[in-house]
Formats: structure tokens, C-alpha cells, sequence
């Protein structure tokens, strides 16, 4: 799904009192919002959909593929999506269903 199709499924679930191009202002809003939090080093918690944590990586020491010399990775903040137990039940359950 791109964000095109987000827009578009909104748009219809809203209904015709809004616009795609006003909804995408609000995809583009909300998206932005959860960007800064993240770069501001925020949690954002959407209850039944999931949080939103930056995550500290430790440095390590991995193996360059081609030569197998030691190269050192730095330390560094990532993102991840942790879906709440609620939406992963239902991804699940639907998982079963199509197989």
C-alpha cells in the first residue's frame, strides 16, 4: 500500500464532506507528527495499533563479507514499530483464515 492508497482509503471512510487532497494533508500531518516525535527521541503509543520507539543499537564488530576483515559498527538510534498484542491477534487470525 503507498501513501496514495492511505489518502484514498480515507478519503473513503470519511466520507464526501472531505476532499483526497484535504486528506492527504492530514496523512501528510499525521506522518510528519510521528517523524518529529521520533527524531525528538519520543515514544508514541496508538493504542490497539502499536508504539513508536528510536532504539539504541550498540556498537559491534562485524566481518566485511568480501575481504573477512573486522570493521566496527557504530552506535546508533533506529526506529521500530511495535504492533500491540490486539492488531497482531487480528493479523494473525486473518493469516489463518487465508491459508
Amino acid at each position: 500500500m503507498t501513501k496514495a492508497d492511505l489518502v484514498e482509503q480515507v478519503a473513503e471512510a470519511i466520507g464526501p464532506g472531505i476532499t483526497k487532497k484535504d486528506c492527504a494533508l492530514v496523512v501528510d500531518g499525521f506522518l510528519n507528527a510521528v517523524k518529529l516525535a521520533m527524531i525528538n527521541g519520543e515514544n508514541i503509543e496508538i493504542r490497539g495499533f502499536g508504539t513508536f520507539k528510536v532504539r539504541r543499537r550498540k556498537s559491534r564488530m562485524a566481518r566485511n563479507p568480501r575481504t573477512g576483515e573486522p570493521v566496527e559498527v557504530p552506535a546508533r538510534a533506529v526506529p521500530v514499530f511495535k504492533p500491540s498484542k490486539h492488531f497482531s491477534g487480528k493479523v494473525a487470525r486473518s493469516q489463518k483464515k487465508g491459508a
